[in-house]
């Protein structure tokens, strides 16, 4: 028996490094696990009070898979936004349980508990590329951040992490 709902958004942990797999038809899919729980202080007795974490196993097909394996690693805290499936299973066993399946259609770092850089993923160009003109060393580059964006990330702290991003290799073609 399998229950489906339309759209579920959760905040937890990512508990595993997320694992490349293909479908049967040879199209990428990215499999990892959230942990979510929700902890909190009882205002009667000013004690933490910790729930039990709920366990979800997330899928990503397409894009999304390919930039969730170059971004996200155990640990992150992540916003999943996609479709539920609650479906029951049997072990050789005998063994019964229920497991929580989402198949993702966005996914995020959670913001609340640190930064994130931003990568664009660069597109396959049909355009012929064209001879260098002289006045193209005077202008400036698109990539190179200007002097308010660098101010920006070396205010933040982050000018390591813009500089270490940007070298970067795509981890997909």
């Amino acid at each position: 028996m399998s229950i489906r709902n339309d759209t579920i958004v959760i905040a937890g942990n990512v508990g595993n490094d997320p694992t490349k797999n293909e479908t049967r038809n040879g199209k990428a899919v990215i499999n990892f696990r959230v942990g979510t729980s929700h902890n909190y202080i009882d205002q009667r007795t000013g004690e933490w009070v910790e729930s039990p974490t709920s366990w979800y196993n997330v899928s990503a097909f397409g894009n999304i898979a390919e930039h969730v394996k170059a971004s996200l690693h155990r640990g992150d805290p992540v916003i999943v936004v996609g479709r539920l499936r609650i479906r029951d299973w049997e072990a050789g066993d005998g063994k019964k349980g229920r497991e929580a399946e989402i198949t993702a259609d966005a996914i995020g770092h959670d913001l609340n508990w640190g930064t994130s850089a931003f990568v664009r993923r660069q597109r396959a160009t049909t355009e012929p590329a064209r001879a260098p003109q002289p006045s193209d060393a005077d202008a400036p580059s698109d990539d190179a951040p200007s002097a308010d964006e660098g101010d920006t990330w070396r205010i933040a702290g982050l000018e390591s992490l813009a500089e270490d991003e940007a070298s970067k290799e795509p981890a997909f073609t």
